[in-house]
């Protein structure tokens, strides 16, 4: 293979005395308990909860001793073998009450953090949004399955992103690395995170006197099958531990991604109870008490101040101006990868459908494409590794093209005819351009696709694979030699 370079007035002395030796004596005690007050309340105010302060609690707040995880359905233990490359996780800037606000929602069960082996994994991402400007806002649940590239570390399931920032006790923690992991992979901002142990989530729902849902099919929930109980079908109320229950059930024909509709499904329920008339006044009044009670097991970097200015605006919120969404089987390729010596079922998504998705998530009115600029941008900022392919038989395309998408800032890492690239990537090109997806690389990929005027999807081939020469390989055909002087 080629490879091909970027080219991108007065001073009175005053006579002070030798100090004797019970001054210099005093002087070191001043020094010391200094030192000690400055440390006690350094700690003191990092791992303070129970007011609002800027930034994330240090990771060594958050579990309170050993260090456990959820064992249900998550891999007992996360190795990290990056950990010098791992990221500077740069916070957000507050939220300034009048652009689109984002929260990451983070589940994680204390009360099973019993065995003591590693850092715990999320046991549930979601994303809920707010413009206040439209009064539009939505929810998407992502799955913890999803198989993407988690930054300093590398390719693995989304739900891995919490463990490896807690574990490595990266500034920010498990939450912060999460947040830049999700940011990453969906390309949005996200200013806030919360997370919540499964016990607080209990007594919040009991709090404001359960909620009642419909119940779409007969279901067995709870911790154990012989601490569990039977949901009949139907509309029922719920209190706050089969409500978790029902929210954490995963084994059902459609697997997690039934459980994100049922984790929504609670969202509304406990949405229609809080903001009833009759409920949310009171609620209000009570909050900075009810706050204090809960803050135990409630993990954010939201002041109670802008929980609240939020809580009054969806309180507003025409519930018509919500949309729902979830990353489901059909916007990634479902499989099995032998990772960190053990097999794990993944999800390996289809970036163009998730970024559909997302748009329609996200933007405040009907769907608008990316205006270009905002796209070029985009993609110089992604890097993403491009490689450039002759499959069209004409002399000097690949390096005529690479020239030309290095020009717009794409970080092309090589070019050249098939033959160049050994097995298995000198693929048998058609006639047709085609795009070879082997990373995680949204942005390059929407461009790519706008400059080759690609007009079908069996033009884009999703083969993830990290340990590819490239993250996305541009095989040029026929059609593209038509296009181009």
């Amino acid at each position: 293979m080629s490879l091909k370079p970027k080219t991108n007035a007065s001073v009175k002395k005053l006579s002070i005395g030798k100090p004797t030796a019970m001054q210099i004596v005093l002087l070191g005690v001043a020094v010391a308990l200094a030192v000690a007050l400055f440390l006690f309340l350094r700690g003191f105010v990092a791992c303070w909860r129970l007011t609002a302060l800027p930034g994330i609690p240090l990771p060594a707040c958050s579990t309170g001793g050993e260090e456990p995880i959820n064992p249900e359905g998550t891999p007992l233990d996360v190795t990290n073998t990056v950990g010098p490359s791992a990221p500077a996780i740069e916070m957000p800037d507050p939220w300034d009450g009048a652009s689109r606000v984002t929260v990451l929602l983070i589940g994680l069960d204390y009360r099973d953090w019993e065995q003591g082996v590693g850092a715990p994994r999320s046991d549930t991402m979601m994303l809920l949004t707010l413009d206040p400007q439209t009064m539009t806002a939505g929810v998407l649940s992502v799955p913890r399955d999803l198989w993407v590239n988690i930054p300093g570390y590398g390719y693995n399931k989304i739900n891995a992103a919490y463990a490896y920032g807690e574990g490595d006790k990266l500034p920010g923690g498990g939450p912060g690395l999460a947040m830049k992991t999700v940011e990453n992979f969906l390309g949005v901002d996200i200013q806030y995170f919360a997370q919540l142990d499964f016990t607080t989530f209990e007594r919040m729902i009991d709090t404001i006197g359960g909620v009642c849902l419909d119940v779409p099919e007969e279901i067995r929930v709870g911790r154990t099958y012989e601490n569990s109980q039977l949901l009949e079908a139907g509309y029922q109320c719920l209190d706050g531990k089969a409500t978790l229950g029902y929210a954490r059930a995963r084994y059902t024909d459609g697997g997690d991604v039934d459980r994100a509709g049922r984790q929504q499904q609670v969202v509304q329920a406990i949405m229609d109870k809080v903001f009833d008339p009759a409920n949310f006044p009171g609620l209000i009044a009570s909050a900075p008490d009810l706050y204090n009670q809960m803050s135990s097991g409630i993990n954010t970097n939201m002041s109670l101040n802008d929980a609240l200015r939020l809580a009054v605006l969806v309180k507003d919120l025409p519930r018509d101006n919500i949309k729902w969404g979830t990353i489901d089987y059909t916007m990634a390729d479902i499989g099995t990868i032998h990772h960190n010596g053990e097999n794990q079922s993944i999800m390996r998504p289809y970036p163009d459908a998730i970024r559909n998705l997302v748009d329609s998530i996200f933007d405040s009115g009907a769907m608008i494409p990316l205006a270009e600029s905002d796209i070029t941008a985009k993609m110089q900022a992604e890097s993403a590794r491009v490689a450039v392919v002759n499959g069209a038989g004409v002399e000097g395309l690949a390096s005529r093209t690479a020239e030309y998408l290095q020009g717009q800032g794409m970080n092309v890492v090589g070019f050249g005819n098939t033959g160049d690239y050994p097995a298995p990537y000198n693929y048998p090109f058609p006639s047709r351009t085609i795009l070879i997806v082997h990373g995680e690389s949204l942005y390059a990929m929407q461009y790519i696709q706008a400059v080759m005027a690609f007009d079908t999807p069996s033009q884009i081939v999703f083969d993830y694979n990290p340990d590819a020469p490239a993250d996305l390989i541009i095989a040029l055909g026929s059609d593209y030699s038509r296009l181009v002087p």
